[in-house]
């Protein structure tokens, strides 16, 4: 038996849609990335999307949108991808990390505004495994003290706050990795309702060049291509369908898993959808044995896991490097107690009652037969 922790959701579909791009012969970025484009920005909510080679290029190129200056700061969490980080660094800016909620392993509202300073520009919560950061709170801070938000929506796509979808509050992006609840191969978005950044970020992604063999500022090649965005429709029309497999069984594990000792199991936010792009307990001392200890019996069963993440952003050799040596309490306390299990589409209902079985008996120190 084997159940791996990820595996994308391909069929008959995105094979067609993408011989189709294939024949035209239009492979870089053509009308399936306009197609795309206008599509997702209607499924998130917003009136427009940019299509980018990947979740980095949206953070990247929605940050250098925002025209920071060296030394401006943008408050984030720890608790995330270095890619948030690393995007607002290669933006010019600072990041400013703030600590999570110990419950929902966000970024915790009620401890960003101690961390503004007359160098603050923006806000970048992370909606991390899928599930909404306490947004009405954020824009509240940010409209108060005249920042800007991006939303890091890379685990988040269809996600839920107050019944308005993650990507829709300031500006949203997203990334198509195989591993997310929709993929293009590889990719991103970038959703606004802002047109001047939507001028700037398409530009950027492309040269500069607004118009052909025009440059007016320094820019990037960072296009999607057609392949991708062909893969990409034909997965954003399935994207609820996929999620609401992925909430079901997050459901199934919650029932299997709550009542153990020591094995705290997801927690939903009110007014809020989560759509589990990965499902996430927390391993206490109670358990009767350690997170990884448990992680090496599920994977000499066959049962994929994955900690995400074990070293928070501002312990990672490059930021110490850079002068970060604060202590970010809750952050450091889930990056060691964190283990995410299967919670795909693919996952069938066996594979789940094999998993929750699998950690009952062996919290019991019994063997699994």
């Amino acid at each position: 038996m084997t159940i791996p922790m990820a595996k994308p959701m391909i069929d008959e579909d995105e094979i067609k849609a993408v011989e189709e791009v294939l024949r035209s012969g239009v492979l870089a970025h053509g009308k399936a990335v306009e197609e795309f484009e206008e599509a997702f920005a209607a499924y998130i909510g917003t009136r427009y999307a940019v299509a980018v080679s990947s979740g980095t290029s949206a953070l990247h190129l929605a940050l250098l949108g925002c025209g920071f200056d060296p030394g401006d700061e943008v408050i984030t969490t720890p608790f995330s991808f270095i890619a948030t980080a690393n995007a607002i660094v290669m933006s010019g800016a600072k990041p400013v990390f703030v600590d999570i909620d110990e419950k929902t392993f966000n970024i915790d509202p009620a401890k960003i505004v101690e961390k503004i300073t007359p160098r603050t520009r923006a806000i970048m919560p992370v909606h991390l495994y899928g599930q909404p950061c306490a947004m009405n709170e954020i824009m509240e801070i940010a409209r108060e003290h005249n920042l800007v938000v991006i939303e890091d929506a890379c685990q988040a796509h269809g996600s839920q706050y107050r019944r308005q979808k993650s990507g829709s509050f300031g500006a949203g992006c997203f990334s198509f990795y195989p591993t997310k609840n929709m993929t293009t191969g590889e990719g991103g978005m970038v959703t606004t309702n802002d047109p001047e950044l939507v001028d700037r970020i398409r530009m950027l992604r492309n040269h500069g060049q607004k118009e052909r063999y025009h440059h007016t500022m320094l820019g990037f090649n960072l296009r999607m291509t057609s392949i991708a965005a062909a893969i990409g429709l034909q997965q954003l029309s399935k994207l609820d369908e996929f999620n609401a497999r992925r909430i079901v069984n997050a459901s199934h594990l919650n029932k299997g898993l709550q009542s153990l000792l020591g094995l705290v199991t997801p927690v939903v936010a009110p007014d809020t959808v989560h759509v589990f792009h990965q499902y996430t307990v927390r391993i206490t001392d109670q358990f009767g044995m350690t997170r990884d200890s448990l992680r090496e019996r599920l994977a000499s069963h066959g049962i994929g896991s994955e900690v995400y993440y074990p070293l928070p952003i501002h312990l990672q050799p490059y930021y110490r490097q850079m002068g970060y040596d604060e202590s970010i309490p809750n952050a450091e306390k889930a990056a060691c107690e964190v283990l995410s299990l299967p919670v795909n589409p693919w996952v069938s209902e066996k594979d789940l009652s094999e998993i929750m079985l699998f950690i009952r008996i062996t919290q019991k120190g019994g063997r699994f037969a």
